[in-house]
Order: C-alpha cells, then structure tokens, then sequence
C-alpha cells in the first residue's frame, strides 16, 4: 500500500480552517471529520492563531519579524566580535618592540 505523503496546507487555508472553529462555533471534531485533518493538528492551527493573528504560519523557511529581526543581530554580533578579534591581534604584533 502507498501512502500519500505528507499534506501541505498554505496559510489562507489555515486562517480559514482556524476561523471555522473560532468565529463560526463548528467543533474541532467536526471541522476535523469534514476536512478529513487529525484534530491534533486543528488544535496546533488554532493555537498558534492565538498566538499571534497577524503573523501566523509564516510558511516555510520564513521567520516572524521578530524572530528575523533576532537572527540579523546575532549575525552582526558575530561579525563585531571576529572583526574586534582580528583588531586585538593586529595590534599584538604592530605593538612588539623589535630588537
């Protein structure tokens, strides 16, 4: 038997499938039953909506702003430190008294 793989929904469908349980009144069980989705991961949809509306399910590889925001500092922090550590070694040889 072949099974199907893994099912990728994009984020209009989510919202709408969240906003089904949320602002309509249909049950998790039901919205499941009808859209053939584990309730686990209705559960998982709607929770992470809760979380925040305007940037849930960012898709894949994309990052929230915040989070996007967080990963540009931590690279340029990194490139500060190399650039001060290659600064410190330059001045330890400038720095020797030749004999």
């Amino acid at each position: 038997m072949a099974s199907q793989g893994r099912r990728k929904f994009d984020r209009e469908f989510k919202i709408e499938t969240v906003r089904l349980i949320t602002e309509r009144g249909m049950s998790l069980a039901q919205v499941s039953r009808d859209l053939d989705i584990h309730e686990n991961v209705l559960r998982k949809w709607r929770n992470q909506y809760a979380e925040d509306v305007h940037h849930a399910f960012p898709g894949k590889g994309r990052l929230k702003p915040e989070e996007e925001e967080l990963r540009r500092l931590k690279r340029e922090l990194a490139d500060v430190k190399e650039e001060r550590d290659i600064l410190k070694k330059a001045l330890a040889i400038f720095s020797k008294h030749p004999k």
